[in-house]
């Protein structure tokens, strides 16, 4: 039997990883050769594409935060940014524009880091580099942000340049919490940033919480969830704390205790109770607020990222830039990108065979509450999931963590609890091992 179908049926840990994407970046590799982007898109669908722009930058480092990003950017070093971004948008547009037909993208992001750590004029041309794809400012934009970021200024620029949905880090409503997680920030910081956030106006407002701090109760979890539901916003994420390497909680001084899942549950049955849909394990959503969301398909639609952080999907690569938590390197590799003058290759990824085109759209779907969709599964790889993945599918279903309904098979609200087991154990013996073999940096 595969060791990951072992350790799904022994283990007790639900959060093995947060999967919400794969391959993990960590299996990508130095291609060789390089792969010219007008051959990566050839033979592409390009009728629902996703378009992403990043932005490394933060005004601090939270102690969980594993992303790539860099704070205390200077000016002149988010302006040469936004040059690098606006030259690779040219040999991007260049390469789709190479398969003689239209592009066209369904929804579109900003996302870090920090996107708002850039001031209103910045973010004016941050838009207008978006603003060179086709359908930008007609499709739905949803961009991130954090309390001492969201300015008046800043927000008004995004809402005159099309945001539908804003979100924001807030973590925890205490203080003393917010401490914990190392992120300094006050609670009236939050609050005033919200205020700011429905007085700009936008369709959909999105906040994140953080369960399993040091020092969380039941109590204080469910202070923070009122605290948010007090905005009534259209979305909340809630996103357990997970401690990773070359980050601020690195060392902190005790394990983990299994308290998060108890506190999952809590803030599950205390959204759905206040009339909130579960859209995965973190999502939540008002029912009605989907109509700001988006048609694209994460499954089979194509991803066009732009920025040193930000990964491309199609159907056979997924590609980026090298990857770093470690400050230094972070800030080596933001210097190399804004001194790249040739965009046109593909330099860092990971090539899909069918079987890992078959577990992505598996893994994909299976972890959003609305499941798998059997008929659209067999009509792309031509057979019954079962057919691909009987053991691994079967142990799940011993452990009364999936059910069918006619032809969608979805998770049992137990399996969504663990969707952070579920997730690693469908990987590729060959991602895993990639992973395994990546030295975090």
């Amino acid at each position: 039997m595969d060791s990951s179908i072992r350790g799904v049926r022994s283990a007790v840990n639900p959060y093995e990883a947060y999967v919400y994407a794969y391959p993990h970046k960590t299996a990508y590799r130095p291609l060789e050769p390089l792969r010219p982007l007008r051959d990566v898109w050839a033979d592409e669908p390009l009728d629902t594409l996703f378009l992403y722009l990043h932005v490394p930058f933060c005004e601090m480092r939270c102690g969980f935060c594993n992303l790539f990003t860099r704070t205390g950017a200077p000016e002149e070093l988010t302006r040469a940014y936004l040059d690098a971004l606006d030259r690779q948008a040219t040999a991007v547009l260049d390469a789709l524009g190479a398969q003689d037909r239209d592009a066209a993208f369904e929804t579109a992001a900003f996302g870090g880091g920090t996107p708002t750590f850039l001031n209103a004029s910045e973010l004016e041309r941050l838009c207008d580099i978006a603003g060179r794809f086709p359908g930008f400012g007609a499709i739905p934009l949803g961009v991130e942000t954090s309390p001492a970021t969201a300015t008046t200024d800043r927000l008004t620029v995004l809402a005159e340049r099309g945001t539908s949905r804003i979100s924001i880090g807030v973590q925890s409503f205490l203080d003393e919490e917010a401490r914990a997680a190392v992120r300094p920030q006050k609670r009236a910081e939050v609050e005033a940033a919200l205020d700011r956030i429905r007085a700009v106006g936008f369709p959909t407002l999105n906040i994140d919480l953080i369960y399993g701090i040091d020092g969380q109760t039941p109590a204080t979890w469910t202070h923070s969830l009122d605290a948010a539901l007090a905005w009534r916003p259209e979305e909340i994420y809630l996103y357990p704390l997970y401690v990773r390497p070359k980050t601020g909680l690195e060392h902190r001084t005790r394990e983990w205790d299994d308290q998060r899942l108890s506190l999952y549950r809590i803030g599950r049955d205390h959204l759905l109770a206040e009339g909130y849909e579960q859209v995965s394990m973190r999502m939540f959503r008002l029912p009605g607020a989907a109509a700001n969301g988006t048609e694209y398909c994460c499954q089979t639609d194509g991803m066009v990222g732009l920025g040193c952080g930000a990964r491309s999907y199609t159907s056979r690569l997924h590609y980026s830039f090298e990857y770093a938590v470690e400050t230094r390197l972070v800030r080596s590799i933001i210097d190399e990108y804004v001194a790249e003058k040739d965009f046109e290759f593909a330099h860092v990824g990971f090539e899909l065979d069918d079987d890992e085109r078959r577990r992505r759209h598996l893994i994909q779907s299976l972890l959003q509450a609305s499941g798998l969709d059997l008929g659209l599964y067999r009509s792309r790889f031509d057979a019954d999931p079962h057919d691909h993945f009987a053991a691994e599918l079967r142990s799940f279903d011993d452990r009364g963590w999936l059910e069918t309904t006619g032809e969608v098979l979805r998770l049992t609200p137990e399996g969504l609890a663990y969707s952070d087991a579920i997730g690693p154990a469908l990987f590729s013996p060959h991602v895993q091992a990639r992973m395994k073999s990546y030295k975090v940096r």
